[in-house]
């Protein structure tokens, strides 16, 4: 069995944003040469997310409106925040939107579904943090 890890460095200019991330994995799997497996797509920072979803710009919106309404910004709203950071509705959006994503590999291709790609999801940005890929398989 083979296993291929690769970083990305994600860095995005907005507090919140969403950040297709597919063609990198797609690169990682070519690189990895695992023909039959599993692809881990996993953000590394408890205030960023990976899901896999529909690449249409007014659906990240929507997720963007609908994790803000379920956990506003505000310093005066999370008792995480009294130890000084800003970032309580980060937590909870990243728990929301979800940590990982996993796609079967078949025949050297990441096997989604019907307009299914990956996305990075950034919650509290505007500074370096990872993405891991995990690729294991044969």
């Amino acid at each position: 069995m083979k296993s291929y890890t690769e970083y990305l460095w994600m860095n995005t200019e907005n507090r919140y944003e969403i950040v297709n991330i597919t063609l990198e994995v797609k690169n990682a799997l070519r690189k990895s040469g695992v023909k039959e497996g599993l692809c881990l797509v996993n953000a590394m920072h408890i205030t960023s997310s990976v899901f896999i979803n529909d690449n249409e710009s007014g659906l990240h919106e929507d997720f963007l409106k609908w994790v803000e309404k379920l956990a506003p910004y505000g310093i005066d709203k999370y008792k995480h925040n009294l130890t000084g950071e800003d970032n309580g509705d980060a937590h909870l959006k990243r728990t929301i939107m979800g940590r990982e994503a996993v796609v079967a590999i078949t025949k050297g291709e990441l096997d989604f579904g019907p307009w299914e790609q990956i996305f990075y999801g950034e919650f509290d940005g505007r500074r370096k943090k990872r993405v891991l890929i995990k690729i294991i398989g044969e």
